[in-house]
């Protein structure tokens, strides 16, 4: 495996790999395969179109899109043709895409369907800088200027047959240092910022974690968290340079019926997947009969004995393999039938995993990799991995990068895979990086058997009246696996104590309240009811007995809707903004603490 640039990456795969299956897409009831043969010369033909449109070495084009195939062709054409990246969350509404595209002086851009092209054509008066707009899957009549992704296509079959050594050519003007994605961060502490990642700092993380990671041309991957994602996208590249068929979910709605489609060996996401894993199966195991409960319990506890004596390199006793065997035959093997039955290993990144929910799934034998990184190191700064992981940690540092905890304990980064800076924001640049060290924004250590241990994120520290520093994230991983909490906040900065704000999952309080006969007509009804907020402050207490007096959470307020995107609670990843959250609940909040 030899590349510089993503180019050379998307030649190397094509080269070597020739796949019947290298991509799969649902089309009708079933799913279809792209072979690396039909892949390479549709990325070829899309950047030939490009050229052929007028883009320019260094232009950007917007890629508004869900994940599909023509995401991946998108990508690599647009790259081919020398040009930059710019990915944009398909969930965004049409203000945020105009803010987005503005401040990224997007030149062209490319949307999936209609409803994409809409949000589109609300903003392209806005939009100096922007020339073109290409739409994926949309029936005619079209509206006037706006060209089709078979149309570009056809225009570089035209330009190859003209030619033929074009694509060659422009591939060979890329060079490592040029930058080929212009990532915005999801904007938790602020507004989103632009990052200028260029293709030696993405190829270098590739082959960050290209040993660390057993791939090959065997597994499957399913692809549903968004590509607009560095974590994705970055899986993505390493996945086509190790010849990994790549299947597309229809949406994360579909992704439990996809599982059982395509029955994948890995997959991606962030820790909200596995968190309603978790709850389903916990569901199922308590609704079943005092036999099945028993069954069940008894096979988890057999299963967590047995995972850590493999963890600490023992050998299990020949009864114990014996009951892990049984246990597996009873309980773990359906568990595993719902993911498709062939899952080898599970990554995690985007934000803190639960230890509970990565000791359960790998006693029922799904390994669940966590790791660390930020979109600013592209991303991976650290990783566990198969043959050495340790719950609780986000793994060691992955091989050609530096880390270093500074005297505040917040984690520093140094290494090729560590930005070009931020797009038009060199004042915020200088701040976060100096002396060549890139200042994360997260608290953690690197503890005695050299893993990391993330804390919290330094701004969302909370500091009581009483002076004691308070780490929410991780009080607030331990409540969200709880089947009751679907989303918890922490808060209590310069208060006497914490509180948390709670989004229930629905669905499971409507239950719990009508098997008590408690009647409400609608949900802030029930969200007010004393009863119930009594009994999931007891279930967060029950929880949480070995946090410090100062960090235990002595009220609590249920909210009576969810956390969104368009109420601008949550960024495009689903993290919640703290601040934003404290400001709009503000009334709520106090009024816990004028209750105390």
């Amino acid at each position: 495996m030899s590349f510089e640039t993503l180019c050379d990456l998307f030649l190397f795969a094509a080269g070597t790999y020739h796949k019947k299956n290298a991509f799969l897409h649902k089309k009708g009831d079933r799913f279809q395969p792209i072979s690396m043969q039909e892949f390479e010369q549709s990325v070829t033909h899309f950047s030939l179109g490009l050229c052929a449109l007028g883009v320019e070495k260094g232009d950007k084009v917007g890629l508004l899109s869900e994940n599909r195939p023509e995401w991946a062709i998108g990508d690599f054409g647009i790259l081919c043709a020398g040009a930059i990246t710019v990915p944009i969350y398909a969930t965004l509404p049409a203000d945020h895409i105009l803010n987005l595209l503005a401040d990224s002086d997007t030149n062209f851009l490319i949307v999936s369907n209609e409803l994409q092209l809409k949000k589109a054509l609300q903003i392209r008066t806005s939009l100096e800088k922007l020339q073109r707009i290409i739409v994926i899957d949309m029936a005619a009549p079209l509206p006037d200027g706006i060209l089709t992704f078979k149309e570009i296509m056809a225009l570089g079959e035209k330009k190859q047959k003209e030619d033929p050594d074009l694509f060659r050519r422009r591939i060979a003007t890329v060079k490592p240092s040029d930058v080929a994605s212009l990532i915005y961060t999801s904007g938790t502490a602020g507004d989103p910022k632009g990052v200028l990642l260029t293709h030696s700092n993405l190829v270098s993380n590739v082959y960050a974690i290209n040993d660390l990671l057993p791939l090959g041309p065997d597994d499957t991957s399913l692809s549903f968290l968004p590509l607009s994602h560095i974590l994705e996208r970055l899986g993505a590249y390493l996945l086509i340079a190790k010849g990994v068929t790549i299947a597309y979910a229809v949406s994360v709605e579909k992704v439990p019926e996809n599982m059982l489609e395509v029955s994948p060996t890995i997959m991606i996401s962030v820790p909200r997947l596995y968190e309603k894993m978790y709850a389903r199966v916990m569901d199922l195991a308590l609704s079943g009969s005092k036999l099945k409960k028993h069954l069940f319990f008894w096979a988890m506890k057999v299963g967590r004995r047995h995972g850590e004596m493999k963890l600490k390199g023992e050998t299990p006793s020949l009864l114990l393999s014996l009951q892990k065997a049984l246990a597996d035959r009873m309980v773990f093997r359906k568990i595993r039938a719902r993911t498709g039955g062939h899952l080898r290993f599970c990554i995690s990144g985007g934000a803190p995993l639960s230890r509970e929910i990565g000791e359960f799934f790998y006693a029922a034998g799904i390994t669940i990799l966590e790791g660390y990184g930020l979109t600013e190191t592209s991303p991976v700064i650290t990783a566990n991995v198969v043959k050495q992981m340790k719950f609780g940690t986000v793994g060691k540092v992955v091989p050609g990068v530096q880390v270093k905890i500074a005297d505040d304990g917040e984690i520093l980064c140094h290494g090729p895979s560590v930005m070009k800076g931020y797009y038009k924001r060199e004042a915020e640049t200088k701040e976060v990086l100096r002396d060549g060290w890139l200042r994360t924004g997260d608290i953690g250590h690197i503890d005695s058997d050299g893993f990391l241990v993330i804390t919290d994120r330094k701004k969302d520290l909370l500091k009581t009246s009483g002076g004691k520093y308070v780490a929410p994230q991780p009080i607030e991983s331990i409540l969200k696996s709880h089947e009751m909490i679907s989303a918890a906040v922490v808060l209590g900065d310069r208060r006497k104590f914490c509180c948390a704000l709670i989004v229930p999952d629905f669905e499971k309080v409507e239950a719990w309240a009508k098997a008590r006969g408690i009647t409400f007509n609608n949900r802030a009804e029930l969200t007010g009811n004393r009863q119930l907020s009594d009994y999931l402050l007891s279930e967060v207490q029950r929880l949480t007995p070995n946090l410090a007096q100062f960090e235990k959470i002595k009220k609590i307020a249920i909210l009576p809707r969810p956390f969104t995107l368009e109420d601008g609670e949550l960024t495009p990843t689903m993290k919640v903004k703290r601040s934003i959250v404290d400001k709009k609940y503000r009334d709520i909040i106090d009024a816990l603490y004028d209750e105390e």
